[in-house]
């Protein structure tokens, strides 16, 4: 037998490399990097929010609406009394999900219709919006009914309560698998599930509660969809409502389909398509004259106006890879954190180094941004294209005006908490417009 003196070694597979994607960078408006950069160290990590910018977009989306197609403003968003006063001329009204919300919102902006939605309302907060007068109630079970019916009968004897149930439901297989968070067509603690319609219809309509009076119907199923799903969505639900109008012979005047148009955090520059989303719901209340639509955006409306502004404190080599660790961090901006991406950033140079020490920098073409605290967790944005960046520049993270101050763990480390600077070339110099920095308490 004959041996081979040069056997063939067993291959091993290669794992295909997977392309390394830099973190998206964004490019701020005027206003925001001529105040980033005239901030002194000590005036940062802050908030920057362009005034003129959310006013100009808003009018936009505004614009893209046909009537019969109310716009209301999701406050969870970013409840800031300035976002709020900004948005007033362009929305018909706000929605709030809390006692907290329904008395911050009615003292930011006073007189302007409210809708109280939220799954968990308490007595007390259901007491005080009947005695604030509120517009709607978005009803999300039928204990919630029971309660809002007992309540007024005590408090607003003398009031008529509009009421929209807000049902979780059904949808075709696969139409909320690009959504980013799913409310609904599933099982969720959100809305009364379908099976339970007949019943809460009969409570508002056998005379029982002649003070409830029964509007429409809510239903606010995903977050992080694009027009074609938005409008299928609703195109759903405006359906499903005429079916259970016509099934009890009631008129369901409203229909409200809520919020969640997409923002796509890999792309600072794209934007929801409010033109066609638009022209499908001019199409839609077309074939539904007596129907009024009401939609709920919260952060297609005010993310791309908001930018939180940092400095660079050292950089730092670590086992082949560069981190830049900057003030702040994700416990004043949670967004990256919470929805898992690289928050989009400008990076701009800052040629003066005030202290005796060297200054670190980068030597490698893409660098990682991480906060202050002491927890791996605490990163901004990865694989961020910043070579020569170096300890003094600034950052300013884009798409920072929504679901980020606000849903943060402000008190983690006990860093000093940001500033809020709102930018505005059509305001005076004022307390909201310069280096005044409000304090974001009630």
């Amino acid at each position: 037998m004959t041996v081979s003196t040069n056997p063939v070694a067993p291959t091993t597979p290669v794992a295909p490399t997977t392309p390394v994607v830099p973190a998206p960078l964004a490019v701020p408006t005027a206003p925001v990097r001529e105040h980033a950069l005239s901030l002194t160290a000590e005036n940062l990590p802050a908030y920057l929010y362009d005034l003129g910018a959310l006013r100009a977009h808003a009018a936009s989306v505004r614009s893209a609406l046909p009537e019969r197609v109310e716009l209301y403003y999701a406050a969870k968003a970013n409840p800031e009394p300035e976002i709020l006063a900004t948005l007033a001329p362009y929305v018909d009204g706000y929605e709030v999900s809390s006692g907290g919300e329904l008395a911050h919102v009615a003292k930011a902006v006073p007189g302007r219709p409210l809708a109280f939605g939220g799954p968990g309302k308490t007595p007390a907060e259901t007491a005080a919006a009947l005695e604030l007068g509120v517009e709607r109630f978005h009803v999300e079970s039928v204990s919630e009914l029971h309660m809002l019916a007992n309540l007024a009968a005590r408090l607003a004897p003398d009031a008529h309560i509009a009421v929209l149930l807000r049902f979780n439901l059904p949808l075709a297989d696969g139409s909320l698998e690009a959504s980013a968070l799913s409310m609904g067509g599933r099982p969720t603690p959100f809305g009364l599930d379908p099976s339970q319609a007949d019943t809460a219809v009969r409570i508002l309509t056998d005379g029982t509660h002649p003070q409830l009076e029964l509007r429409g119907i809510h239903a606010h199923l995903a977050s992080g969809l694009q027009a074609p799903e938005q409008l299928a969505v609703a195109e759903s639900v405006v359906a499903w409502a005429a079916s259970l109008a016509a099934r009890h012979g009631i008129s369901l005047p409203e229909v409200n389909v809520g919020g969640g148009m997409t923002v796509d955090y890999t792309d600072p520059e794209a934007r929801f398509d409010w033109p066609a989303y638009g022209a499908g719901l001019a199409r839609l209340t077309a074939a539904h004259p007596d129907l009024l639509l009401r939609i709920e955006p919260g952060r297609a409306l005010t993310a791309y106006c908001g930018w939180y502004a940092t400095e660079v404190l050292d950089v730092k080599h670590s086992h082949g890879e560069e981190f830049a660790v900057v003030r702040g961090g994700t416990h004043h901006l949670r967004t990256p954190a919470t929805k898992g991406h690289d928050q989009p950033c400008a990076l701009l140079p800052v040629d003066t180094w005030p202290h005796p020490w060297p200054r670190s920098m980068a030597r490698q073409d893409l660098v990682t941004l991480t906060g202050q605290l002491c927890t791996p967790k605490d990163v901004l944005a990865r694989r961020v294209p910043a070579a020569g960046l170096r300890a003094g520049d600034r950052v300013v993270f884009a798409l920072a005006g929504a679901y980020a101050w606000n849903i943060s763990h402000h008190d983690f480390l006990m860093h000093p908490r940001p500033g809020f600077h709102f930018l505005d070339s059509s305001l005076p110099a004022g307390p909201f417009n310069g280096d005044q920095q409000p304090s974001n308490e009630d």
